[in-house]
């Protein structure tokens, strides 16, 4: 389930960490990010870009229990183009079964950069 708090919109860019446990890891990297990009060029979000991704080598501070595969970063240009996306039918009906079926758990978690 997602929740999304009260963020002060027009603060400019928003930085999604996805922490992940696959089920099936190619359907995610092959099927599910290419749909994510495609509900993002048909919803007119064409900022929103994968940051980084990265093979994660040890859980070292987590609870118990937890253990994390990989870590996706996505870049949005604000926290309303994350909900936009989130909530459409397009992203629903297109890309969320292949991320429900791909991945076993997940953790989202929405950063911005801090600016020194």
């Amino acid at each position: 389930m997602i929740t999304f708090p009260e963020i002060e919109e027009g603060t400019g860019p928003i930085l999604m960490l996805n922490l992940l446990k696959f089920k099936d890891r190619k359907l995610y990297f092959e099927k599910y990010i290419p749909a994510f990009y495609e509900v993002m060029k048909g919803l007119g979000i064409h900022e929103a870009k994968i940051s980084l991704t990265g093979d994660v080598l040890a859980n070292i501070v987590v609870s118990e229990g937890e253990s994390w595969e990989a870590i996706v970063l996505v870049e949005y240009p604000n926290a309303a183009a994350f909900k936009t996306m989130a909530i459409s039918e397009r992203y629903q009906t297109l890309a969320e079964p292949l991320r429900l079926a791909s991945v076993e758990d997940v953790k989202l978690i929405m950063t911005r950069k801090i600016e020194n």
